[in-house]
């Protein structure tokens, strides 16, 4: 029964990430503090291929997972009985890298004792805006309505928080996530491996009007990147060969055409809805474009910002571990037969 389940301020809890190609856990109390967060990259193994390929993923999920646990539990300086519960990623992500996650928490949860709870990714990525460290507070407050914005590589999610723990899917993309649009942009612009960040750097060394890329025209709280990503083959492929000016300039045009993007859904629904706050998270979040797009928009309009430290925006096990003691206390533990999922329902 819901409210029958609880936890102590300083309860810890360990959490485990490994929905695509960061082997993540950590170990968070249940007030928000991370004790310890630690992430295992893959970009060295997926680099070659210019994008995450799925079975290098689990494989490698395979290999460091206990060591990453490991890790976790020696950085927050606790052994395994100091933790009150297991918290991982039971979807959406790839479906064999999700399987590596769960079956180790499962392992753990059955040799310590303890309870567990599957978390959803989307679900944590908004946890991950009330992480802190000891000294510093939260970046968001637990005030509603809140407006929040899930942006990264496979999610353009936008949602409506009426209270602890009711959330309204207002919209999200029809084809690509903002997300996926700048991997795929860095690829076009031969750019490297992970895109994002890629373009990014790019994108800081050209202007951004010098090539205007349309913005999609589409119902309220919705999304599409796809035509902006064809834009951008077409100036590619008409240009021909192409000089680090063009390649910036290209990058930055496309980037503004993203986060002016985002904004203006943003704009549009806070104006419709009245939010006393401004979530924004996911990977996409920690691009410093749309971070001070985000803080000039919202201080015209007088909101409250929360935009979680770039470390928190992309994918991490401290945002799974808070979003699982969130859930623990209104539903309780999982049963230990729960699977993964790769898609939302």
């Amino acid at each position: 029964m819901a409210g029958q389940w609880s936890l102590s301020a300083d309860a810890r809890v360990l959490g485990i990430e490994s929905s695509c190609d960061e082997t993540a856990a950590a170990v968070v109390q249940a007030d928000g503090r991370v004790c310890s967060n630690v992430v295992a990259s893959q970009n060295e193994f997926h680099e070659h291929f210019g994008g995450v390929v799925p079975e290098i993923a689990s494989r490698r999920h395979t290999e460091v997972i206990t060591a990453v646990v490991a890790n976790a539990l020696a950085n927050a300086e606790v052994q395994p009985a100091d933790i009150s519960l297991i918290a991982v990623t039971r979807g959406p992500g790839l479906i064999g890298s999700l399987v590596v996650g769960v079956a180790a928490a499962k392992a753990y949860a059955l040799a310590w004792g303890l309870p567990m709870v599957g978390v959803n990714h989307v679900e944590a990525h908004l946890a991950a805006a009330l992480l802190h460290a000891p000294s510093q507070p939260a970046p968001a407050a637990e005030i509603f309505p809140t407006l929040c914005l899930i942006v990264s590589g496979g999610h353009t999610d936008l949602l409506l928080r009426s209270g602890p723990g009711q959330s309204e899917l207002l919209g999200c993309t029809r084809d690509d996530a903002a997300g996926e649009a700048l991997d795929k942009a860095a690829r076009l612009l031969g750019l490297g491996f992970p895109g994002g960040p890629a373009l990014e750097r790019a994108a800081e060394r050209g202007s951004r009007e010098a090539i205007v890329f349309p913005r999609p025209q589409l119902p309220p709280h919705e999304f599409s990147f796809a035509g902006l990503k064809s834009a951008l083959a077409r100036e590619v492929k008409e240009r021909g060969v192409l000089g680090e000016d063009e390649v910036a300039d290209l990058a930055a045009g496309f980037q503004e055409a993203v986060v002016q993007t985002l904004w203006n859904a943003l704009e549009r629904a806070a104006a419709e809805h009245r939010p006393q706050q401004i979530v924004v998270a996911g990977g996409v979040a920690a691009n410093r474009r749309l971070r001070e797009v985000l803080a000039q928009g919202c201080g015209g309009l007088g909101l409250r910002l929360a935009v979680p430290p770039p470390v928190f925006c992309t994918d991490n096990a401290a945002m799974v571990a808070l979003a699982g003691a969130q859930a623990f206390e209104s539903c309780g533990p999982d049963s230990m037969d729960f699977d993964v999922f790769s898609a939302l329902p």
